[in-house]
């Protein structure tokens, strides 16, 4: 999590310890990126529209939430993220489309939205945001990138559908935030907070959870 934290005078500043290995959060960015190339590729778009649909997804949530909290964004200082991109438009542009025809894709974006909407809290709050604006920014994080991804391909976005998405990433981020007003260490915290997350998109996986709709009458 790139960036350095701004801090009024007299603030001490947070000490945020890393939170994932380096590879794992690149594995975070390539699972986002993979959706956006393969929905290129299910569109039957060129290599050059594959990729920005690859970048948008993996590191649009990011993004958002490092402008928001005064940030640089974080993979314009890491060449391995471009480099993670530009491989997994690759491997999506030569690889059958049959191969990701199954729900393993689905699982790997579950556990990359629980990742990254606990991460991006945990980052907000690092640059002093509070906890729940910090829980916000946590589900910006995890779900932006789909939610471009599906605007750019002019499809219905997440935010229209019932199913339990944006509710995992928020469950996983308010997780977060609470734990940081309790005397708990990160340790424990970040991942129990992605766990459940996790544990809830899967389930809507599973058995098809939904939120319900509107229903009242005029």
């Amino acid at each position: 999590m790139a960036g350095r934290p701004r801090y009024a005078a007299g603030v001490v500043p947070v000490q945020l310890p890393p939170a994932l290995p380096p590879l794992l959060d690149l594995a975070g960015v390539a699972v986002f990126a993979l959706s956006g190339a393969l929905l290129a590729a299910r569109l039957r778009q060129t290599f050059v529209t594959m990729c920005f649909f690859a970048l948008v997804t993996g590191v649009g949530g990011g993004t958002v939430r490092d402008l928001f909290i005064g940030a640089s964004p974080f993979w314009l200082h890491d060449d391995a993220v471009a480099a993670v991109i530009l491989g997994v438009a690759l491997v999506a542009w030569f690889t059958p489309h049959g191969w990701w025809e199954n729900r393993l894709l689905e699982w790997a974006d579950a556990a990359g939205l629980a990742t990254y909407s606990v991460l991006g809290t945990a980052k907000a709050l690092a640059f002093g945001v509070d906890p729940l604006p910090a829980a916000i920014l946590g589900v910006v994080s995890g779900c932006a990138g789909g939610i471009f991804r599906d605007l750019l391909a002019g499809l219905p976005s997440i935010l229209m559908r019932p199913e339990l998405y944006v509710t995992a990433a928020a469950l996983g981020a308010v997780l977060c935030a609470g734990g940081s007003l309790l005397p708990l260490p990160h340790a424990l915290v970040w991942p129990l907070a992605a766990l459940a997350a996790f544990a809830l998109r899967g389930a809507a996986l599973t058995w098809s959870l939904e939120l319900p709709t509107y229903w009242r009458a005029r």
